[in-house]
């Protein structure tokens, strides 16, 4: 019985790497907001505290990534729903300034993440 091998280009497997890189850098500061900027709507902002709180706590603990939601893997999006109204996150790269994008996500030294909270509606 002979097997088939899967390979892959070193340019796949740079990119899967790089991807890797960006994903736990991430899920890191997703878990752990207060190391960048977290930017909420004013959807979000009108919320009670209680619900904001709550609205938080779910993008930290967000972990239904898919396909779908998340075609490159690198956990950069999310959307939960609370009190059925429907709620997105998205994370945003910037230089160390905030000024411009950053050159490479997955390089913390020059890259500085925003995590934004919004309504869907205000998409």
């Amino acid at each position: 019985m002979r097997s088939l091998a899967i390979s892959t280009s070193p340019n796949q497997q740079e990119a899967a790497v790089h991807a890797t890189a960006i994903r736990d850098l991430n899920d890191i500061f997703r878990r752990n907001p207060m190391a960048g900027r977290v930017v909420i709507t004013a959807g979000v902002d009108a919320l009670p505290q209680r619900e904001k709180l709550a609205l938080l706590a779910a993008v930290v603990g967000f972990n239904a990534f898919d396909s779908g939601n998340d075609p490159f893997n690198e956990h950069d999006f999310g959307a939960v729903e609370q009190e059925g109204v429907n709620y997105f996150w998205k994370i945003d790269y910037y230089d160390p300034d905030y000024d411009m994008g950053s050159a490479d996500p997955a390089d913390p030294h020059i890259t500085r993440r925003v995590l934004t909270v919004m309504r869907a509606d205000e998409y």
